[in-house]
């Protein structure tokens, strides 16, 4: 009897606490801006309408994301936005590298710290490529013909200027002692099409912003600036996959790089506000949409959220700190 008592007062009690429990969920209450600190065309921007798509797709939230493109002052006007909207849970924003490179080569007031680390969603490869018009087939022939040619001589094409771009080249010059002329576009799209155009003779664009032009064999790709080769064993052309691209340490060009494509809040958000989106987005990469972006675009599907994310953020901007400045890329060095 006083168990069925005890079972009766512990139901009644969950009953009541129940619309309580359900209330502290927070949802959004209306759009939210997804904010893309890039231009129209390039990695961040085509993830993000990824992203956009596949909500709306499978009905995953009552309201709609809003990708907003602001790209001015290489990225600072996306994140100043952020930073300056304290405590507002209905603007998040998508990052790229330029959440360090650009607040140490401008010195615009903003540090990754001013906002809410929500969620890695993956990491982005670089990709050496040439046209393919070109006879170059390794790392080594281009860079011999770089260096044949003189200082300044051959083009290398890339997003923006001290930007993830730009400190590969830089990184390639100071390891291998050739110069290029570097010529900055506004978006990995532009850059793609600069090179297939013979306007530049090289880029390091992500896959996702050259894989259409590889595809149509206009491009070459000559090595990945990852430690591992890409996974991705499907054709893409006739005779290559992500997969058989050599790493660039393989074929002696000793050099890596991955990009972060992650997403961040404001500052002063909620718990309850982070939780509501890193369960958004475990919604997201569990689709085949999702999967099926991951393939095409050659992605490393690291993901990472909470205290890990934030770590992993913390020592990725002290390895821009030490690759900029032997660069020479920090505002008043």
């Amino acid at each position: 009897m006083k168990t069925s008592i005890a079972l009766a007062v512990s139901a009644a009690f969950a009953a009541v606490l129940s619309p309580a429990v359900q209330a502290q969920t927070w949802e959004p209450t209306k759009n939210v801006e997804f904010i893309i600190p890039a231009g129209t065309g390039g990695g961040a921007d085509q993830m993000a309408r990824a992203v956009q798509g596949i909500v709306a797709k499978h009905g995953l939230m009552k309201q709609s994301i809003l990708p907003i493109n602001k790209a001015g002052g290489a990225g600072a006007e996306g994140f100043l936005d952020v930073k300056n909207a304290a405590g507002d849970p209905h603007k998040i924003i998508i990052t790229l590298s330029n959440l360090f490179t650009t607040p140490l080569a401008t010195g615009v007031p903003f540090n990754w710290r001013d906002l809410t680390p929500v969620q890695m969603l993956a990491l982005d490869n670089f990709v050496l490529w040439v046209n393919s018009k070109t006879t170059y087939k390794t790392p080594k022939e281009y860079l011999d013909a770089v260096k044949k040619a003189g200082p300044g001589k051959l083009r290398m094409g890339g997003t923006g200027a001290k930007q993830e771009d730009q400190i590969i080249t830089a990184a390639i010059e100071q390891r291998t002692g050739v110069k290029f002329t570097y010529i900055p576009f506004k978006g990995g799209g532009a850059v793609a099409t600069q090179l297939v155009g013979g306007h530049v003779d090289s880029t390091v664009n992500n896959p996702i912003e050259a894989v259409a032009q590889w595809r149509a064999g206009s491009l070459r790709p000559l090595c990945v600036f990852d430690t591992q080769r890409m996974p991705y064993k499907e054709k893409v052309t006739k005779d290559m996959s992500w997969y058989d691209i050599p790493t660039c340490k393989s074929t002696g060009l000793d050099i890596d790089y991955l990009m972060l494509r992650g997403v961040f809040m404001a500052p002063g958000v909620k718990p309850e506000h982070v939780n509501y989106y890193t369960g958004l987005f475990a919604k997201v990469m569990a689709t085949p949409e999702w999967r099926k972006l991951m393939e095409d675009g050659a992605f490393n599907t690291t993901a990472l959220k909470g205290k890990e994310y934030a770590d992993w953020v913390a020592r990725e901007e002290a390895r821009h700190v030490s690759l900029m400045k032997a660069a020479g890329f920090i505002a008043g060095q």
